[in-house]
């Protein structure tokens, strides 16, 4: 089922499905794993690549060597940027924590350290909902990857649905009108169960 709010089609799954991601299971998989780096807005490209410098303190050596070879992003299928892979595998943004050996985005961490202004790319922030960009509208759904099953159980074990996980990336992507809407319907599709 899907819900429309202003120019943005949502899927009902971000209010029925639970999610909470679940570092310690998971080890940051999604930053490794898949067919691709991660999507880029044109806004980011341009910011990652003003910022280089700052960000590559917080890589490791191999993302340093690969965006030196073969830069930070390549255009995907769509002709869209997105992250460059070291080897077809992680982001070139990984760096993985000494401790525990997860995978982390140096992107974030030079954020928080304060090194620079934004945060990781908002596709990355708001996992496991993908977007897509239309003439007309924005479509949000909820996509499935086996290996957030983990985040599936902690989420379900603490009753939190995705929108709610994901307050605080799709309040930064668009805005906090837009998240109060959320609730909104997500109250109105509760009193329908009832």
């Amino acid at each position: 089922m899907l819900v429309e709010i202003n120019d943005k089609i949502i899927s009902t799954e971000l209010f029925s499905e639970e999610f909470v991601c679940d570092l310690s299971k998971c080890k940051g998989a999604c930053c490794v794993e898949g067919d691709g780096g991660a999507p880029l807005k044109e806004s980011e490209r341009v910011l990652i690549k003003k910022n280089l410098d700052k960000i590559k303190p917080f890589m490791n050596k191999k993302g340093i060597d690969t965006i030196e070879k073969k830069g930070f992003y390549y255009e995907d299928e769509e002709d869209l940027p997105a992250t460059q892979l070291v080897n077809k595998k992680e982001c070139v943004f990984v760096y993985f924590n000494k401790d525990n050996n997860h995978a982390m985005c140096s992107i974030e961490h030079a954020y928080k350290e304060g090194a620079i202004s934004f945060n990781k790319p908002i596709s990355c922030h708001l996992y496991p909902i993908r977007t897509k960009d239309f003439n007309e509208f924005t479509a949000i759904n909820y996509e499935r990857w086996n290996i957030c099953s983990p985040a599936c159980e902690l989420g379900a074990s603490l009753k939190l649905p995705v929108y709610k996980f994901l307050k605080e990336p799709l309040t930064r992507a668009y805005g906090e009108d837009f998240y109060k809407e959320l609730e909104k319907v997500d109250a109105e599709l509760k009193n329908q169960e009832k």
